[in-house]
């Protein structure tokens, strides 16, 4: 029985058909698994893909999982080939989904921008910190598999959903998967084509980009707001991560915005300033330190109920490493085959070694040379703990409720913290007051070596349990994943260039009014700041705490009277400090998708309609993404903010009528659109 829904998170998902591929594990007939082809088909999706996600997560504050397009893609363009294999394109996707999450150094690269400290990306810098980092999170992810992929009962909604897509297109006689793959590719073209006009027709200013409001509460200063951005990729990232955890986000929005912007606002008692300035202000500049707290607490949390399953992994790893020592390799299980644990250690070891070289060239290149020696050691000290703490944290997440909604910003806030405290305790009374930004500086570049370490491994585990479910082998596919490493690291720092010089960042000097937002990154260097220069309010994130423990009891008592009802603390912390325009939309996109879901189970054809809307969702992301890196361009080249607008401000008010009205009727037409092609049986022809 084929998978379906594939996306439920908090244990929702109905693992039903979650099963191997009915073939022995070491069986003798040869397949094609690990080619050149692939490996090359893989590399030029990493780039397109790796492109999109870096301009939609410095816009949104979110970035998307690429491995489910990235799969259809590769069915598509290895349809042709004869000896192509279900194991050939789930080395593609492998490859690919490198760009879903190594595009997350955004969430702290441009903060070295934010700070005056670099006035662009260096390219082979910042090729170094991803590529080094990418490569041990890798390694990072292998003892790891043994305890969150295959000894854990973790859901892996993404991986699930690509194993499905990967078995509907294996020409299987049981699932007709020639119809169904072509469907499937109709939805994902389908989704990105409209998704992508929706963007180029918002850019000429037709269609408004959100429907925006600020307002006083009463007379004494209180305001609050909200920001309903006109997105599909938003909207689609909602219907992937599922009901579950649009729920906690909108929480997160509402003790936010319903009681954080107001409170602090009614505090400040400034009746001067506009509504929205200050609601934005007091956003910024409190309360998303308060979701910082709640972020920080639920990671802790997560990390301390995966001790004992991590200390399984690594006990695992071992004796694996004793069966090959002993000569009998043969007799381990395919799918049991890592890279050796030898071969780890040594790769570790080897990329341990550079990483001392750029962080002590960075402290002598920002006047901090007299403590090389001390910021090197330390810093890759820093790098193997924190990267590993991180690295369980955020896969587990990842297992959870899927790569998109991975925690990875949140915990790095933790990150760039403890970076901050280590060198206020041992390097800031041996400098000078001027050395300051220097330490910033330092504290964001350390940060970004271990949000790379902590972004593969993540990305891996969710990889490894597509691999697990059609018997593919875990040695390959992490081979796989660091050449999807090295060929993002490669895309990254010119993107990352084209939209500073496009847009810019907010917050930087001289920003100006269509600077990307780059919330994460934004937040993450004020609290590098703040703890180095001492003056950040540590009240704040202890409300946040606070807020944090309560939500994990809530969580805990849910898990112990409902079977299904669940509030995942780190998304709920996601909610209070990501802007409504980055929340608001996935919320009714988990809405929409829950109800379309709901409807597909009574439906003669329940499977594949549901996957159907999986893969209309991912074409929706890609769309939207793909056509803003293309936008930023003609922005970047034309040296004007808006050089595709044909209508002036004063169409503004009419422009939020039409973009509303056309968006929602394009989400209508869109879902019956594949409701009907699943129903009638398109799905299932040849």
């Amino acid at each position: 029985m084929p998978v379906h829904a594939a996306r439920m998170p908090m244990g929702f998902i109905r693992q039903r058909g979650s099963h191997v591929i009915d073939r022995p594990a070491d069986s003798a007939q040869k397949r094609t698994e690990l080619t050149l082809r692939g490996i090359l088909i893989g590399v030029v999706i990493t780039v397109v893909f790796t492109a999109a996600n870096v301009f939609f997560g410095l816009k949104a504050g979110l970035t998307f999982a690429t491995s489910i397009p990235a799969a259809v893609l590769s069915m598509a363009l290895l349809r042709g080939f004869r000896d192509s294999s279900i194991q050939e394109n789930n080395i593609v996707q492998t490859i690919a989904s490198a760009a879903g999450t190594l595009s997350s150094i955004i969430f702290v690269l441009p903060g070295m921008i934010m700070i005056g400290w670099w006035s662009g990306f260096p390219f082979w810098i910042s090729f170094a910190v991803c590529a080094l980092g990418g490569v041990l999170g890798v390694m990072y992810s292998i003892p790891l598999r043994r305890a969150l992929v295959t000894g854990s009962d973790l859901p892996y909604p993404e991986g699930v959903a690509c194993a499905e897509v990967l078995k509907v297109g294996s020409g299987d006689e049981r699932t007709n998967a020639t119809g169904e793959s072509r469907a499937g590719l109709f939805a994902v073209v389908g989704g990105a084509v409209v998704s992508a006009v929706f963007a180029v027709v918002v850019a000429t200013q037709v269609f408004a980009s959100d429907v925006v409001g600020y307002f006083r509460l009463g007379r004494r200063g209180a305001v609050s707001g909200f920001d309903l951005s006109l997105s599909f990729a938003l909207f689609a990232i909602g219907h992937l991560v599922g009901l579950s955890v649009g729920i906690a986000m909108l929480i997160g929005a509402l003790i936010g915005w319903g009681w954080g912007v107001p409170h602090y606002s009614l505090l400040a008692g400034d009746l001067a300033t506009a509504a929205a300035d200050l609601a934005q202000a007091t956003w910024s500049h409190k309360v998303r330190f308060v979701g910082a707290g709640a972020i920080g607490v639920s990671a802790i949390w997560t990390l301390a109920k995966l001790v004992k399953p991590v200390i399984g992994g690594l006990s695992g790893a071992m004796a694996a490493a004793r069966v090959r020592k002993a000569g009998r390799a043969d007799s381990l299980p395919r799918t049991e085959r890592d890279l050796p644990i030898g071969i780890v250690g040594l790769i570790t070891l080897l990329c341990f070694l550079p990483i001392a070289w750029l962080l002590g060239y960075f402290a002598r290149t920002s006047g901090l040379g007299e403590h090389t020696m001390l910021l090197a050691i330390g810093g890759v000290a820093f790098v193997v703990l924190m990267g590993f703490f991180v690295s369980t944290v955020c896969g587990y997440m990842a297992g959870l409720i899927g790569s998109s909604n991975s925690p990875l910003s949140g915990v790095g806030i933790l990150v760039v913290i403890a970076a901050a405290l280590l060198l206020v305790l041992f390097v800031k009374p041996h400098v000078d007051a001027q050395a300051g930004k220097a330490l910033v500086a330092f504290a964001l570049f350390i940060t970004s070596v271990v949000f790379t370490v902590a972004a593969i491994a993540n990305n891996n585990l969710q990889d490894l349990k597509t691999g697990q479910l059609v018997d593919a082998t875990p040695w390959k596919q992490q081979v796989a994943l660091v050449i999807g490493v090295v060929a993002g690291a490669a895309v990254i720092p010119p993107v990352l260039d084209l939209v500073n010089k496009a847009y810019g960042f907010a917050g930087m000097p001289g920003a100006g009014p269509s600077a990307l937002p780059a919330p994460q990154a934004g937040l993450i260097s004020a609290l590098g700041r703040g703890v180095i220069q001492g003056d950040i309010d540590w009240s704040l994130i202890e409300v946040g705490a606070l807020i944090g423990v309560a939500v994990i009891v809530l969580d805990a008592l849910l898990a112990r009277t409902t079977k299904q009802l669940r509030l995942p603390p780190l998304a709920v912390g996601l909610g209070i400090y990501l802007p409504t325009s980055s929340t608001l939309m996935v919320v009714v996109g988990a809405v929409v998708g829950w109800y379309f879901e709901r409807r597909a189970g009574r439906s003669p054809r329940p499977e594949a309609t549901r996957q159907l809307g999986v893969l209309l969702a991912s074409g929706l992301i890609v769309g939207e993404s793909i056509i803003g890196v293309v936008i930023a361009a003609v922005v970047a080249f034309s040296g004007r903010a808006a050089p595709l607008a044909l209508v002036g401000p004063g169409f503004a008010d009419t422009a939020i009528f039409l973009g509303a009205a056309v968006f929602a009727g394009l989400v209508f037409a869109l879902y019956r659109w594949i409701w009907r092609m699943a129903i009638r049986g398109q799905a299932g022809r040849t």
